[in-house]
């Protein structure tokens, strides 16, 4: 099981598709162990993005992710961080195939909706950057031997 971070971004809250966000991932069978609205402050923003630190875009995107309130979530799942980025799909809205969340809502090329972890290894980091410790729930659903074949005592 891999826990995964996933923001719904300034412009989704802003056009009323958390729901059909969420559906998305929950329909897949991932598990929300975390979930929080906040405003991002500056400098959290900064830290997050600061792998494009020396891009032309970099400044637009913090402004951009500190303009409106997002949607912080903790997926949780078999293989979470990549069963995550294929509902995702590419980057750009103009570019993402339709049946993903970016290619069945986004089309511009900067508002894209929602952040994903992109390896196991920054799902760590920044779960840790959004949610303090005890704020991830560990819980088990009744659905769980549904949604992974258990026969063999763990999720497949």
């Amino acid at each position: 099981m891999q826990t995964t971070l996933i923001i719904l971004k300034p412009d989704a809250v802003q056009r009323g598709l958390m729901g059909s966000i969420i559906s998305r991932f929950e329909d897949k069978g991932l598990r929300i162990v975390g979930c929080k609205m906040m405003l991002i402050p500056r400098d959290l923003a900064e830290k997050h993005y600061e792998v494009h630190a020396d891009k032309p875009f970099y400044e637009g995107l913090l402004n951009f992710m500190t303009s409106g309130p997002v949607l912080v979530i903790a997926l949780q799942g078999v293989d979470a961080v990549e069963v995550c980025r294929k509902l995702m799909g590419a980057t750009f809205g103009s570019k993402a195939e339709p049946g993903t969340i970016r290619g069945d809502f986004g089309i511009s090329n900067s508002f894209n909706l929602i952040h994903g972890s992109d390896s196991p290894e920054t799902a760590l980091e920044e779960l840790d950057r959004f949610f303090k410790h005890g704020d991830l729930i560990d819980y088990e659903r009744a659905i769980e031997p549904w949604v992974y074949d258990m026969t063999a005592g763990s999720p497949e």
